[in-house]
């Protein structure tokens, strides 16, 4: 018979990972809602680019930089028409809209 213990612990393991879920998803909404309203515009919905130029965030170019790169760029932008969106999203937004660009490379 497993002790108390293994049990209590068994459950909080479990608490933790349903709540991490819950946040990683909540994350994730929330990174498509700002993709929606200060992205797509310029990049499509679907991140295929090409509007004004724009890249299309499956291809190899995009793929290969760095999330660092990615987050410098959204941070900073990028010349000629990448606008700076630093004083606009706070770093969390930043990180979660890469790993949202992330996902849009994969589709």
């Amino acid at each position: 018979m497993k002790s108390l213990s293994f049990r209590l612990s068994l459950v909080v393991v479990l608490a933790l990972g349903v709540v991490g879920v819950c946040i990683s998803s909540a994350a994730a909404q929330d990174a498509a809602a700002t993709y929606k309203s200060k992205c797509a515009m310029c990049h499509g919905a679907d991140g295929k680019g090409g509007k004004m130029g724009t890249k299309d965030f499956a291809s190899p170019e995009i793929q290969g930089m760095t999330d660092a790169q990615l987050s410098d760029i959204v941070t900073k932008g990028k010349a000629p028409r990448m606008p700076a969106y630093g004083d606009k999203l706070k770093e969390s937004e930043i990180k979660e809209l890469v790993a949202y660009i992330r996902t849009l490379g994969k589709k």
